[in-house]
């Protein structure tokens, strides 16, 4: 049975205690992996490759960050939930810590179908650090140091794998001293080159209070790798005093009254219903409007060409890219015992004086003071189409990528690519094959695949519409899809996956006894009156059919049928949600089939596109050479590309496949008949 997580944190004080000593005595100048960045990507990036039994070294600036909630107070999402959910399905941290430091738990988009319903919590921003590092802290195989990475070390590739270089380790900064690893994971965030903004002040950092990364390493990448490097901008709101604001002049927005989970392993969370915080929901004004406009010559960020992010833009690209609007404000809690709110919908980089006079132009702030002013962030990051399907970059054997250096936005996304980086950083240390994930299994899949397939070039976030099989791809199906593969992949604990099993063999028998319960519509509406079965249907109906209907539920079918159902009470919710996206699921399954043999269509690594003797446009053939999709799967979603093209291309590839088969038979065959003669011989 899954639990609720109870195993106590130690105090902040504690925890400093054990990191620092845990820091200071780096017993070994030799890892498996090496990961450089303590944040949503890095945590998940460095538990993950412990979990697959690499010996793992973390190295973060400040060790007191790590965990730390940069922008927003929430996890999860409408999509970004459903990463949540996949990292927790695959053992990674950030679920659990959700359920530990939420303190406001909503389901979004309730209105809609459960395969597009978005788990979110508002957190405690010092619970979810703390519950972070003593996870940390507590995983084998991983240590954790404090420092500044100045330099990879590369020397030339292994000649038996794809690459121009090999990643060999690192050189800190001030220190003279290599740290050997097999493996390297850079997971930057917003500090490689990273400036901060505020009106027209410009200074280094990717977080105000941090310096950035160092110079040399996005230098590293540039000149040394030759590496594509772009940048990217994103912003963050101010935070105000809470006593300072007028919450009954803005909108009660209660949580849900009962908080569902993140985690698998939890039937409940930390906070128990009553003790949820509320979040509050306000409009910009006119005067918000009239105080941007006054102030752009004030604000050198938003006058740059730097792309920010759409979906997520700050208060002054509302206002140009859509005047006379109202835009939501939404006023949520940073803590239990937080003084501050955050004013979600409200990032900007104007001056802080500036700042203050928009904020007071909403009546529910008019006399609200400013704890810390908002601001701007500009960092490099890599174009993500030089990237594998495993985050490895292409021409550099060992290094691997994820979070906002692969041009990506959010927590969630970054914690996605770091769980996946990590476990191959580990497999490549331990000699074992990378692996990808398919668009068809996992959203995820569809994450890495829109990366490192189509790249980005603005700040990409996830949404439930970029999977195209989201009637499969649901929250709540997460562990039946990814916990038992990511066990024989070696991220998963042996206590989860038994848990998963065990469910998995609960459904099916479940579904089981669903399907058994056949009787006519005439017999099911006796035994169930009112609900809406047409009586012009005289067919046969299961129990399974007819949970599709809205009024019928699993407890309905429990109370006539007791002696088969009632033992499945506890997966009453997914066996509905089941029987609903039954139909879907099978019309599509075809299509998934489909896909999953063009995703398994390696084209090889080392194609010379531009010699290729088949009819390729040169437009097409520089598409393939600058993307080198890793399976015609990925080439079928690179813009540009032409079904013509791809039927040449798959052609190639399926007559290159057999004339290969058949030069090894006849090898195979050659080896044999020599072996046969010398056997003969006499001896």
């Amino acid at each position: 049975m899954p639990h609720m997580l109870t195993r106590k944190l130690s105090p902040v004080q504690s925890i400093w205690f054990l990191v620092t000593k845990r820091a200071s005595h780096i017993s070994r100048q030799l890892y498996d992996v090496i990961v450089v960045g303590g944040g949503h990507a890095g945590t998940e990036a460095a538990a993950a490759a412990a979990r697959a039994g690499a010996e793992t070294l973390l190295v973060t600036q400040k060790i007191q960050t790590i965990g730390a909630l940069s922008c927003n107070p929430s996890l999860g999402g409408v999509g970004k939930g459903h990463l949540v959910k996949e990292i927790d399905a695959l053992d990674g941290l950030c679920g659990r810590a959700g359920d530990w430091a939420g303190i406001h738990f909503s389901i979004l988009n309730r209105r809609k179908g459960p395969a597009v319903w978005g788990p979110r919590a508002q957190l405690d921003r010092q619970r979810y650090r703390e519950f972070i590092q003593a996870e940390l802290l507590s995983t084998p195989r991983l240590t954790v140091l404090e420092g500044s990475v100045e330099e990879l070390l590369v020397a030339d590739p292994n000649p038996e794998e794809p690459g121009v270089h090999s990643v060999t380790g690192i050189r800190l900064a001030n220190s003279s001293h290599p740290i050997s690893a097999s493996s390297v994971i850079l997971t930057t965030g917003t500090f490689l080159s990273g400036s901060l903004f505020m009106g027209q002040t410009t200074s280094p950092g990717g977080r105000i209070g941090d310096a950035p990364s160092s110079s040399g390493l996005s230098q590293m990448l540039r000149e040394r790798l030759r590496l594509r490097v772009g940048r990217l901008r994103t912003g963050t709101p101010p935070r105000i005093l809470k006593d300072s604001v007028d919450l009954s002049l803005a909108k009660l927005q209660p949580p849900d009254s009962n908080p569902t989970p993140f985690s698998f392993m939890n039937t409940h969370t930390r906070c128990k219903p009553e003790e949820q915080l509320p979040c509050y929901l306000t409009y910009t004004t006119p005067g918000v409007e009239r105080v941007v406009r006054e102030s752009l010559h004030l604000n050198c960020h938003i006058q740059q060409d730097t792309k920010g992010p759409r979906y997520c833009p700050s208060i002054e690209s509302k206002v140009l890219r859509f005047p006379g609007r109202s835009h939501q404000v939404w006023l949520e809690p940073e803590g239990v015992n937080s003084d501050l709110l955050y004013p979600q919908g409200l990032s900007m980089t104007m001056p802080p004086d500036v700042q203050l006079r928009l904020i007071r132009e909403i009546p529910a702030m008019h006399r609200a003071e400013i704890h810390t002013p908002g601001y701007g962030v500009q960092y490099d990051y890599v174009c993500p189409t030089q990237l594998s399907p495993a985050l490895q970059v292409k021409n550099t054997q060992g290094l691997f990528l994820a979070g906002q250096i692969n041009g990506t936005t959010g927590y969630e996304e970054a914690a996605a690519q770091g769980l996946w980086a990590g476990l191959n950083a580990a497999r490549w240390a331990l000699s074992l094959p990378l692996v990808g994930l398919s668009r068809t299994e996992s959203y995820i899949g569809v994450l890495i695949d829109d990366l490192v397939s189509r790249g980005v070039k603005e700040p990409y976030r996830m949404f439930t519409s970029r999977a195209e099989f989201r009637t499969s791809l649901r929250p709540d199906n997460a562990d039946l899809r990814l916990t038992m593969k990511g066990y024989e992949l070696g991220c998963v604990s042996s206590v989860r996956h038994n848990e998963a099993v065990r469910v998995k063999r609960g459904l099916q028998d479940a579904i089981s006894s669903l399907q058994a319960l056949t009787m006519s519509t005439t017999r099911w509406r006796r035994m169930l009156p009112g609900i809406s079965v047409s009586e012009s249907k005289n067919s046969s109906l299961s129990g399974m059919d007819l949970l599709q209907y809205k009024d019928v539920s699993f407890e309905m079918l429990a109370s006539v049928f007791p002696e088969n159902l009632s033992e499945y009470m506890e997966f009453s919710e997914r066996l509905k949600i089941e029987a609903v996206y039954k139909p879907h699921c099978d019309q599509s399954k075809r299509e998934i089939e489909r896909i999953q043999k063009e995703e398994n269509m390696a084209l090889p690594q080392n194609i010379d596109y531009f010699t290729l003797p088949v009819s390729l446009s040169q437009e097409v053939r520089e598409i393939l050479d600058r993307f080198r999709p890793s399976t015609l799967g990925a080439a079928t979603r690179l813009e540009g590309m032409t079904p013509a093209a791809l039927v040449t291309l798959f052609n190639y590839v399926q007559f290159t496949g057999k004339e290969a088969r058949t030069t090894n038979r006849k090898q195979t065959d050659h080896e044999e008949d020599l072996c046969t003669r010398k056997a003969s011989l006499p001896q």
